[in-house]
């Protein structure tokens, strides 16, 4: 066990807690002395979890469910977290999400709007219903997994990225907001992680370990970074993306 026990005190709620991110950021926070919420729907999943950071680290570990595509069980969830947020003592890492084939929603357009009730509405009700607390406390840290594909929209996933796009307009707005009160808001923007999400895709061979880019993370909301590319690489890769013009980007196959 680590002798850094700097979050204690803290309680970090773990929306999407069943990925292989959040899992790796439940561990990260938890060797610290920080209690966990593990929301997500496959509870028995996240109870088993639960007993593990429990016995490994000594911290309090519980489980919520919730499902991002139920409006109202996300309000509900809301309520429930709304105590900790106004007792000054939560923190938030939102790392749910889905990502259909594009071509499965080209297929079938309905589906794109169960993608943004996921990755966008979601988290947008969610964080807006909890922000009056954080601000009354004056004191809380949200971590929103965005992804690099909201940087540019592309051939091959435009409905996925657009709906992270969206997140990352999203979340700078609330952090100007609530960044007066003193509550910190992060953006994050990963490429490709080794999680269950990008298994089996083209082209992510170099796809980053969750525990590795747990601790970036971790690491850039204690120091208040606005908005962190991991791997760091990714900020080169997308800054070049984000420069091409796009009578050019138009005609790529990406």
């Amino acid at each position: 066990m680590s002798s850094l026990r700097d979050l204690q005190g803290r309680t970090w709620a773990i929306i999407g807690a069943s990925s292989g991110l959040a899992r790796a950021y439940a561990h990260t926070v938890a060797v610290r002395g920080a209690s966990v919420i593990l929301i997500g729907r496959d509870t028995d999943d996240l109870a088993r979890t639960a007993v593990d950071l429990q016995v490994r680290y000594g911290i309090q570990a519980t489980v919520d469910s919730c499902d991002l595509s139920d409006r109202d069980g996300v309000a509900l969830l809301v309520q429930r977290l709304k105590p900790v947020a106004a007792e000054g003592r939560l923190d938030l890492f939102f790392a749910a999400g889905v990502m259909p084939a594009q071509s499965a929603i080209e297929a079938d357009p309905k589906r794109a709007a169960e993608v943004i009730e996921v990755n966008l509405t979601a988290p947008m009700t969610l964080l807006l219903g909890l922000a009056p607390a954080w601000e009354a406390a004056g004191s809380g840290t949200v971590v929103v997994v965005g992804s690099v594909a909201g940087d540019r929209g592309r051939l091959g996933n435009h409905v996925y990225g657009a709906t992270k796009a969206g997140l990352a307009t999203f979340t700078a707005g609330l952090r100007n907001r609530l960044g007066r009160s003193g509550v910190h808001v992060l953006t994050v923007k990963p490429g490709f992680l080794d999680t269950a999400m990008t298994w089996g895709l083209p082209g992510v061979g170099f796809a980053a370990d969750p525990a590795v880019v747990s601790g970036t993370i971790l690491a850039a909301a204690l120091n208040r970074v606005d908005v962190a590319y991991v791997p760091w690489i990714w900020w080169g890769i997308m800054t070049i993306i984000a420069h091409v013009p796009e009578a050019i980007f138009k005609r790529l196959k990406i």
